[in-house]
């Protein structure tokens, strides 16, 4: 069984990263159900380059961003500068941080928990969370739901998804292939990028699935409780068409 699952270091360029996810659709959600305390602390687990967290520390709130990624947290920390805003941005694996202090809110934003491939990745990041949640604190996260039938159409040929131009000039086209694994649920998806009209390279984004019952009784396990839970960042009822599975989540000790 193939266990090589990554994805691809041109995914985390920054500035074709920061192109292609120009939408702020979950951010009014997040907003909505961070503290009504502006002293709280918050606490983004895989921040990218601060798509939230730049929004949030301009609302008066001490946020800190936590990602892996070295270009993404340079360009996150020059939009900071730009907007003159302070946020701590720290490089780390979520699996293993430990920062030394407690949040008031927790949130993993942006489907990230699909590149935790493996169970005990997942764990390891529920742990780390429930180190760092200060009672009466919230945990937040949003992911796919699994769609069949997506999957399979998106076997059958190669599917344009994506066209656009980079702040620094680049013409920038992605076609998109997948392959399904039924044994590691990892969705296999290759991200083909022509860059001012010619073929550049191919990229990995894999992605772990995690449907509905198996993702419900994960948190459950690791002793969270399901306080909400939503199909979408307009709070719909989660249900068999929802495309997002969103998790309001507290703690019990």
């Amino acid at each position: 069984m193939n266990t090589d699952y990554k994805v691809g270091d041109l995914i985390y360029d920054a500035s074709i990263y920061d192109g292609l996810n120009t939408f702020l659709s979950d951010l009014q959600f997040y907003k909505k159900w961070l503290p009504k305390n502006r002293d709280a602390k918050i606490l983004e687990l895989c921040c990218g380059t601060g798509r939230l967290t730049l929004p949030i520390a301009k609302d008066g709130y001490n946020i800190c961003g936590v990602d892996y990624t070295s270009s993404m947290l340079e360009q996150a920390k020059a939009k900071a500068s730009e907007a003159g805003v302070e946020i701590t941005f720290i490089k780390a694996d979520i699996r293993t941080l430990d920062l030394h202090e407690k949040f008031d809110f927790i949130f993993i934003p942006f489907n990230s928990i699909h590149h935790l491939y493996k169970n005990e990745d997942l764990f390891e990041v529920f742990n780390v969370v429930k180190n760092h949640l200060k009672d009466g604190g919230l945990f937040l996260l949003d992911c796919f739901n699994p769609n069949i039938q997506y999957i399979v159409e998106g076997e059958k040929e190669q599917q344009e998804i994506a066209a656009y131009t980079t702040d620094d000039g680049r013409e920038v086209l992605i076609k998109q292939t997948m392959r399904y694994e039924n044994a590691t649920q990892i969705n296999r998806i290759e991200w083909h990028y022509f860059i001012n009209g010619e073929f550049h390279s191919i990229q990995n984004l894999d992605m772990r699935l995690f449907f509905p019952q198996e993702l419900d009784s994960y948190l459950e396990g690791a002793g969270f409780e399901i306080i909400h839970k939503f199909g979408s960042f307009e709070e719909e009822a989660f249900g068999d068409i929802s495309e997002k599975q969103i998790y309001i989540l507290a703690f019990n000790k």
